[in-house]
């Protein structure tokens, strides 16, 4: 059983996941918007979807703050928020810079605490409301050469746990999906960043990544939607708390 049409907003919604998952939000009727830095691909995502286009740098808490007004001012309060904004960059810890940890976790995890703060309100008036945080394994285990990446998917899925229990009584669920290594544009500067430093053609470099998984291949954006769409589900409001793997049983290895 679905729910009634709602208001969603989707962070790094132009590309990749975000727009797999904004697309698979729309079909199922709600009133989508999607969030990002890319006015073009926002744009074309937003005119398939018949949804909303706003610019935002998610790590910019005024720019964010501004973003939700406006949403919330053309398709209602938000009901249904998917934090799927991120980045990943991969070095040595010797190599890796304060301004890299600290974008890092800008991005990927101060920007989930401060739109949670900016939705919860309306949900917990409401008695409804799915927070879902696209988080990665790399939250469940650790990974060689992503000290940042790594600790702030640690961190998102801590956030996602401690926020399921303070507002479990509220109608409001807060859950996390935690893909592998997925068919994204992502994955494609990974396989050219292991390519280039280690000598293997990007075809290896590519097989490698997909080998991680006891399935032999990579993650379909489609599928993380998938999992997401099915967590904002009436039916799924004993899910709560939880960190989702999307990885073929990587992490069960």
């Amino acid at each position: 059983m679905m729910i009634p049409a709602r208001s969603a907003v989707v962070t790094g919604g132009g590309k990749g996941l975000g727009a797999a998952i904004a697309l698979r939000l729309a079909e199922a009727g709600h009133k989508v918007a999607v969030l990002g830095r890319d006015q073009e691909a926002l744009t074309k995502v937003a005119e398939r979807i018949g949804g909303l286009a706003v610019v935002c740098d998610v790590s910019d808490g005024a720019a964010l703050a501004a973003a939700l007004a406006h949403v919330r001012e053309a398709q209602g309060p938000v009901t249904i928020c998917v934090h799927n904004a991120g980045i990943a960059e991969s070095a040595p810890l010797a190599k890796t810079s304060d301004e890299v940890w600290e974008r890092t976790m800008a991005i990927n995890v101060t920007a989930a605490f401060r739109l949670a703060k900016l939705v919860v309100p309306d949900m917990v008036q409401a008695r409804w409301g799915r927070i879902i945080h696209v988080a990665s394994n790399a939250g469940l285990t650790g990974y060689a050469y992503t000290s940042a990446y790594c600790a702030s998917k640690h961190a998102v899925v801590g956030l996602t746990r401690a926020l399921a229990v303070e507002l479990a009584k509220t109608g409001v669920t807060v859950n996390a999906v935690c893909p592998g290594f997925c068919d994204t544009e992502m994955t494609d500067r990974t396989v050219r960043t292991i390519a280039a430093k280690t000598g293997r053609s990007e075809a290896d470099a590519r097989k490698a990544l997909a080998d991680m998984s006891p399935t032999g291949r990579l993650v379909t954006p489609d599928e993380v939607a998938h999992a997401v769409l099915m967590l904002t589900s009436q039916l799924a409001s004993q899910i709560n708390g939880q960190a989702l793997p999307i990885d073929g049983g990587q992490v069960t290895k």
